[in-house]
């Protein structure tokens, strides 16, 4: 049977420590917990369960206090929880099967996220696979009969284990901070936090975070990037035009979205411009667009809501 040490970095989690290591503590062999500077009883509660609790001064990066985390893990895998995540009975049952059954082979085992379209996340899909439980140390497997190398991809298995996210509220306004001060710091984003911040700042930002957002998009869209990148960017620029009731900038990036093909944020937020302007037949056919014609690439609801909406009530007006 694996042993299985659960991991998680903590801070004023008061609210729901309890829940989440209560539903936890029967597949741990180990529970470390990492304080990143609670000032409630979140350490106390810790102590309930372990006395494997350590302090990490917080250097604003949250990969710092994942990696110190996992460092004070001594079993063969690492489940890596946060505070406001739980396991029912059911799925309690299914991570103890896996943990008899599993085999060294296995690296890194996902999980089914859910409940995540509830608070304001920036999720599309209510359910997703993440990777969970980690193999703490890997080994290193020549591979192939001929042509020999070693395997680097690490081996995956995708569970049917569900766990349920229940947030206290919505994250939008700290993480979208953060990636102000990254920028401000000038730190260059990946690819795959690029993708995030455009997502949450088109979700969620209001107009003081659009308009913050503005520098780093045009910047961005002013060098060589594949074009999905490109898309998304100019979602941004023209989300943040349309907001700021700026015409120039949110028709300058709408129409550049549009020679790339377009997509349901572009046409359903053209729908909305030419509603507002009382064109109702020009609304009507962005709207549709953005229903029928295009996919959404940040927000789904801007093709499977937003404009069926959009088209109702531009049927109205034009009747």
């Amino acid at each position: 049977m694996a042993s299985i040490s659960v991991v998680m970095i903590v801070k004023n989690e008061e609210r729901c420590l309890r829940d989440c290591l209560d539903s936890l503590k029967h597949i741990a062999d180990e529970i470390v917990v990492v304080d990143t500077g609670s000032t409630d009883q979140t350490k106390a509660i810790a102590g309930e369960f372990t006395d494997k609790i350590f302090d990490f001064v917080w250097t604003g990066r949250f990969c710092d206090a994942r990696n110190f985390a996992f460092s004070k893990a001594s079993c063969e895998y690492i489940y890596s929880a946060d505070a406001d995540e739980y396991l029912d009975e059911e799925n309690r049952r299914k991570l103890q099967i896996l943990k008899e059954a599993l085999v060294p082979e296995v690296e890194i085992v996902q999980m089914y996220y859910t409940n995540q379209l509830e608070y304001g996340t920036v999720y599309n899909f209510d359910k997703e696979l993440r990777p969970k439980l980690f193999k703490r140390l890997r080994e290193f497997t020549w591979i192939e009969p001929i042509h020999e190398t070693v395997r680097l991809e690490p081996v995956v298995f995708d569970s049917e284990i569900e766990i349920i996210h229940r947030p206290a509220a919505s994250h939008a306004t700290r993480d979208l901070e953060y990636f102000e001060r990254l920028i401000l710091q000038g730190e260059a984003l990946s690819g795959r936090l690029h993708g995030f911040y455009a997502r949450e700042v088109f979700m969620l930002g209001d107009q003081e975070h659009l308009q913050k957002a503005i520098p780093y998009f045009e910047a961005y869209v002013s060098e060589e990037h594949n074009e999905d990148s490109l898309k998304e960017a100019f979602c941004v620029l023209a989300k943040a035009g349309y907001e700021l009731e700026d015409d120039g900038l949110f028709y300058k990036y709408a129409m550049k979205a549009v020679t790339l093909g377009g997509c349901a944020e572009i046409c359903t937020l053209l729908g909305e411009y030419y509603y507002k302007k009382k064109d109702f037949t020009e609304s009507y056919l962005w709207f549709y667009n953005g229903a029928y014609e295009t996919e959404s690439i940040l927000d789904v609801r801007y093709h499977e809501t937003f404009p069926v909406e959009g088209i109702e009530k531009c049927t109205r007006r034009i009747q």
